[in-house]
């Protein structure tokens, strides 16, 4: 028989403090931390990582003083200092006790070190009407950029390339995020460059930016090699401001042994709004382990949708973050198990100021014995989140005998004036169903792969960009 738990909890809290505690204002001097010089620590292994880590680093942008250096070594002493006091998770942790990371845990871990120019990849891209960035391994590798694809003021690129003028401003947010985990802090103290998005007041940017990553060296299952690379990108849209951020994570070969660990940071400000489509189609042998935080001012939007099929082990973290009035957040996400692998979403949104709204809409398959969904979802309206409307629900489905989904809705209401509502649904596919395609004539497993279909379209048919959504549309047929 299939598996499925489904652990949901609603709690009415009166008199609890409302501070957020998801941001700080410390700021950690640019002195460079030597993970060496922590004498006391319970987790070799993560020392271990830490120094290998800490090796894989260019020197030359870590050692510079220039402005320019100075967030990301921020970034990657802030990590250091988090990274040295995190034992590798297990699962007696409860964010992790249905995802089990042994697998990376006892592989020899190689941080991706250099940048190289990978023919293979850049040779065989397929076309893309967007302005784009092909990162491979971390590292901006190719982009393209149209003379009228952006409008002025807009900057897509390296920070290292950051205008002046814009250095200070985008530097003030950058690496204010103080609750991730210890992939969050791998990320940070491992990644060799920051790809920074920038929109300026008022502009509206009409074509989405596009991102595509590469894992371009792969391991050995054999030998337990395992490179990992650690991808990150920060966005920034001023007030007023429009944005289509679309993510697609490839695999270059269908059994790659890598390790991808990539983090996403967006700050959106009063009255902007940011798309973020999310295509993730790794290596069914690889591990895929995200981060993405969003900080939403007064009256912005922000809306994710996501599709996920790929990776032996995928996991999305995604936190947003209310910081004002009439502020709209949407998450609408279809995973989708076709083989032996986990996949993995934890939510985390917090609302703190009144007449906010979130919706969310989370949808997984799995259609494969040994495969297992996870989704622990958290919606938290704080005391003086007034008029609040949260909506959350998910549904599953479990198409073969010891398939597993679980599952893990929690509603904290701390403000009394609010509408929330959240709920669960597994099965497999309704008979009702399935006879009225027979009754028409259709035989059994084509009426299946129809309705299976027809189960993530409402997912995928919310991307805003056609060609992403024909491409999600036809990867998901080619599962089935």
């Amino acid at each position: 028989m299939a598996t499925a738990t489904v652990l949901s909890r609603l709690s009415l809290i009166p008199n609890l403090s409302s501070i957020p505690k998801s941001f700080s204002n410390k700021r950690t001097t640019p002195t460079a931390v030597s993970v060496r010089a922590q004498a006391s620590f319970s987790d070799p292994f993560v020392l271990q990582l830490a120094e290998s880590l800490e090796d894989s680093l260019s020197p030359s942008p870590s050692s510079s003083s220039s402005s320019s250096s100075l967030p990301l070594q921020r970034i990657r002493d802030s990590s250091a200092e988090s990274l040295l006091s995190t034992p590798w998770p297990s699962r007696r942790d409860e964010p992790f006790r249905f995802t089990d990371t042994s697998f990376i845990r006892y592989s020899q871990i190689e941080p991706v070190s250099t940048q190289q120019r990978n023919s293979e990849i850049l040779d065989n891209l397929t076309e893309t009407h967007f302005p784009n960035a092909v990162i491979i391994d971390g590292f901006v590798s190719n982009l393209t950029i149209g003379p009228s694809d952006l409008p002025d003021g807009v900057y897509f690129g390296s920070f290292s390339g950051l205008p002046d003028e814009l250095v200070n401003r985008v530097s003030e947010f950058i690496g204010d995020f103080d609750s991730g985990d210890l992939f969050w802090s791998i990320n940070g103290m491992g990644a060799p460059d920051l790809t920074v998005i920038y929109v300026p007041a008022g502009c509206k940017v009409e074509n989405s930016i596009h991102l595509r990553y590469f894992s371009g060296q792969t391991g050995d299952r054999e030998s337990k090699r395992l490179p990992v690379s650690n991808p990150r990108v920060f966005v920034l849209v001023e007030e007023g401001g429009e944005v289509g951020v679309v993510e697609e994570f490839v695999s270059k070969d269908e059994q790659g042994f890598y390790w991808t660990n990539p983090v996403l940071e967006v700050v959106v400000l009063k009255n902007a709004k940011v798309k973020h489509s999310y295509l993730q189609k790794e290596s069914t042998a690889a591990a895929h382990i995200k981060w993405t935080f969003v900080r939403q001012e007064a009256e912005s939007e922000y809306e994710l949708v996501e599709v996920s099929t790929g990776g032996r082990l995928g996991r999305h973290n995604v936190h947003v973050q209310q910081l004002g009035p009439d502020t709209l957040t949407e998450l609408t996400t279809f995973h989708m198990c076709v083989n032996e692998q986990t996949l993995d979403l934890h939510s985390r949104i917090v609302l703190d100021h009144p007449r906010g709204s979130s919706r969310q809409l989370h949808k997984c398959i799995v259609a494969h014995s040994s495969g297992q969904a996870v989704f622990d979802g958290n919606v938290r309206v704080n005391k003086y989140a007034q008029q609040t409307d949260a909506g959350q629900l998910t549904r599953s489905l479990l198409l073969k005998p010891r398939a597993t989904v679980n599952i893990k809705p929690n509603l904290q209401i701390i403000a009394d004036d609010v509408k929330c509502s959240h709920g669960a649904a597994i099965s497999d596919l309704e008979e009702d169903q399935l006879f009225y395609f027979q009754a028409r004539g259709i035989d059994l497993e084509t009426a299946r792969r129809a309705l299976i279909s027809s189960f993530g379209s409402e997912v995928i048919e919310k991307f805003p960009n056609r060609e992403i959504r024909d491409e999600a549309r036809n990867h998901v047929k080619s599962l089935l």
